[in-house]
Formats: structure tokens, C-alpha cells, sequence
């Protein structure tokens, strides 16, 4: 019999659980699903059916121009000689079959401020693009739009592209072709994006579509999104006013480190300032289920010259390891040069080591010591089971590999 000298501590059980209950309300994990590597953007008035297959072919001309075989692709990318033949024929494989994996027609500041009657013109262009490649399955994964912003005078264009979109794709199609998303840009303000969830649910309502289908995600790109006006972390709140329907939150490095006063060379993706931006995201959205994006590089080349091309590989191929160093697992592209160095990255990051990930996650399962020798913590083996999961998903590994759970 245990000797105890609390008579009952039953009261403070139930606090505690109720405690333990609004956290996990608060914080129900990881997002479910696939997360994309990316998300290229491209302009309204340049979308078609075709663009996706488009950046393919012209990413896989740059790839066989430039680094015809190992040796060149390594030396292009940094990589390990003993894996650089793997991640090239995986790369190659990977614009041929999936180049694009999210994309982002855009109508803000890729598409600039135009007169309403060619806006509407360009959305009813770009609503017969989806139509036509829904058909034939030319859809990305993931697509959406990006309407302009509140926060400097765009929102009522921003709420007549949204609704003649949908509108007219309800009438072209039917119905709205899954993996579809939002992106509310330049957020200065929760009030901003609980007023912009009202929106949604009264199109909803007005087009017939089921309540919450239309969710959406923010970019993090002004100082007031990271603080707000009472000197508190703001995202919390926003994701709060964004009544459930917040799916990621992507960060704008040019807008921001502009924002802050940086002078325009220092305006990069792997300057400090954006380092303690994308940390404030992180700690805001852990456990959340919200995804993270970090942003892009704008170094594209001039012309198909080696010089030109290897000079934006190596920017760009730099700049996403500094995001997968920090834990970023998705980056924007801009342009069909991107695709190869942010494949050549990524893999390489997936397949660096990966028989150790492997091994360990074996061994935590067999409950024996890894094979550094290391016996891991669960939160060690869930982060290394996602990374494994993360190189599955984009194609940097086959799903045969994966250690049973």
C-alpha cells in the first residue's frame, strides 16, 4: 500500500487535464498531408494551361545544356561526388514527371496595378487555363490564386478577381478542383484577415460551396505581421482572426527586409534580419499545423549562357539550403531556372546521410542504439521520420525505403 499524504488531489487532475485539453486544442500537430518543395508564381496575364509542363521542358533544356552528366551537375551544385550521379538522374526524372509541384497564379505584385476591364479579362483568360488543364490533368498538385492586398487600397480588386474566378470556374466546371488555395499578401493587421475570412464565408455561401472549403494562406512580409502595434508577436492573432481556414503562412523577404530599411544588396533571402523573421514564424506556428514558406531569390539568368545560368544556381541553390538548414522545407521559385537548383538542393539534403536516418529510425523501432551509436528521443524519431516522409513525397526517394512504423 502506497503511503500518501495528500487525501485527494482529484481537483487538481481535472484542472490539469483541462489545461492539457485547450493545449492540444491550441496546438493539434503537424499539418496533414503532402508539403510542397515549392510554390512558383507566375504572372495572371502569362498563365496557361501549359506553364507548368512548360517550366519543365525549359528546365530540363537548361539542365542537359548546362551539366550534361555527374561530374558537371556536381560541380554546378556543390554536391557530394558520390551522390551527384543519384540526385541528377532523380532530378531529371523529376522535371520530366512532376516539375511543378504548387502554383501560384498571381495578381498582385508579379502582375502589377491594371484598369479594371483587363484584370477581368485576364481572370476570365486564366479561369478557361485551369479549366483546360484540370481537363487533362495538367493541374499541379497544389494551385491558386494571389489577389492584392488590404493593407494599400487593392481589396476591393482583390474581392472582384476572387469572386469572378471562382464564379466562372463554379459555371466552367462544375466544381473547384482540389489543392486549390489563397494567398492574402502583405498582412499589416489581424483585423485585416479576420475581415477577409468574412469574405470568404459569404462567397461561399453565395457560389453554393461547402462552409470552409476556401482556405487561404498569409505571407509574412512587413514588420507588423511579426510585431504588432502593442509590441506583441502578431501571428498568433492572425492565424486566430483566420477562423480555421489558415493553411500556411510564406515569407516575403523583399518586402520585408525593404520595410526594415535594408539597402537593396543586402535585401536576400539569407540575411540575419530574415533569419529572426522566419524564427518569430516558427515559434508562432509550431504544433499548429500550419505550413511554412520561406521566400525566394530574385538572381534569374540574363541569357542561356553558362555564366548566366551557373551564376543563378549557385545564388539559388545557396539560398535553399540556408532554408533547409532552418528548417524550411517549401521556397518560392520565379522562374523555370530555379526548378533544377532547387531540386539538385533538396535532394541532396533528403539523400546526405540518409542510410544513418534510416538506421536510426530502425533502431528506435527495434529499441536498440542507432548506428552512431545514438539512442534518440521520440521527438528526435518523429522529426527524422518526417524528413524521410518530406524525400518520399518530392521524389528525392522511393516509398520502398521507408523502415516500417
Amino acid at each position: 500500500m502506497v503511503n500518501l499524504s495528500v487525501s485527494s488531489f482529484d481537483d487538481l487532475s481535472a484542472r490539469i487535464a483541462a489545461v492539457r485539453d485547450e493545449h492540444r486544442e491550441r496546438h493539434p500537430g503537424g499539418a496533414d498531408g503532402r508539403q510542397p518543395v515549392h510554390t512558383v508564381y507566375v504572372p495572371a496575364d502569362r498563365f496557361s494551361r501549359s506553364t507548368p509542363a512548360d517550366f519543365g521542358a525549359e528546365a530540363l533544356r537548361l539542365l542537359n545544356t548546362h551539366t550534361p552528366g555527374a561530374g558537371s551537375f556536381g560541380s554546378a551544385f556543390a554536391l557530394d561526388p558520390e551522390i551527384a550521379g543519384l540526385v541528377r538522374e532523380r532530378v531529371a526524372a523529376k522535371l520530366s514527371a512532376e516539375p511543378v509541384e504548387d502554383v501560384r497564379i498571381d495578381f498582385e505584385d508579379g502582375y502589377g496595378v491594371r484598369p479594371d476591364a483587363e484584370e477581368d479579362a485576364h481572370v476570365a483568360q486564366v479561369v478557361e487555363a485551369v479549366a483546360a488543364a484540370y481537363q487533362v490533368k495538367g493541374l499541379p498538385h497544389y494551385w491558386g490564386v494571389r489577389v492584392k492586398s488590404f493593407a494599400d487600397g487593392g481589396h476591393e480588386r482583390a474581392m472582384r478577381t476572387l469572386d469572378a474566378f471562382l464564379t466562372a470556374l463554379r459555371d466552367r466546371l462544375g466544381r473547384l478542383p482540389g489543392g486549390f488555395t489563397i494567398t492574402f499578401p502583405k498582412v499589416v493587421a489581424a483585423e485585416h484577415v479576420a475581415l477577409f475570412t468574412e469574405y470568404l464565408e459569404r462567397l461561399e455561401t453565395a457560389l453554393g460551396l461547402p462552409s470552409g472549403i476556401l482556405r487561404f494562406e498569409v505571407q509574412v512580409e512587413t514588420p507588423e505581421s511579426i510585431l504588432d502595434g502593442e509590441g506583441r508577436t502578431a501571428l498568433r492573432a492572425i492565424a486566430a482572426a483566420a477562423g480555421g481556414r489558415l493553411t500556411a503562412a510564406h515569407f516575403g523577404v523583399f518586402d520585408y527586409t525593404a520595410a526594415l530599411g535594408l539597402p537593396p544588396h543586402e535585401q536576400r533571402l539569407d540575411h540575419p534580419a530574415c533569419d529572426f523573421a522566419r524564427h518569430v514564424m516558427q515559434v508562432s506556428f509550431a504544433g499548429t499545423g500550419v505550413r511554412l514558406s520561406d521566400g525566394s531569390t530574385n538572381v534569374i539568368p540574363r541569357n542561356d549562357g553558362p555564366d548566366e545560368v551557373n551564376a543563378t544556381w549557385a545564388a539559388h541553390a545557396a539560398h535553399v539550403r540556408h532554408s533547409l538548414r532552418h528548417g524550411f522545407y517549401q521556397g518560392w521559385d520565379l522562374h523555370p531556372a530555379h526548378l533544377p537548383s532547387r531540386y539538385a538542393a533538396v535532394y541532396a539534403f533528403h539523400l546526405s546521410g540518409v542510410d544513418d536516418v534510416i538506421g536510426r529510425v530502425r533502431a528506435w523501432h527495434e529499441q536498440a542504439a542507432g548506428n552512431a551509436g545514438v539512442l534518440d528521443e521520440p521527438a528526435t524519431i518523429k522529426a527524422l521520420t518526417d524528413r524521410l516522409r518530406r524525400a518520399v513525397d518530392c521524389g528525392a526517394l522511393d516509398e520502398s525505403v521507408l523502415p516500417a512504423s
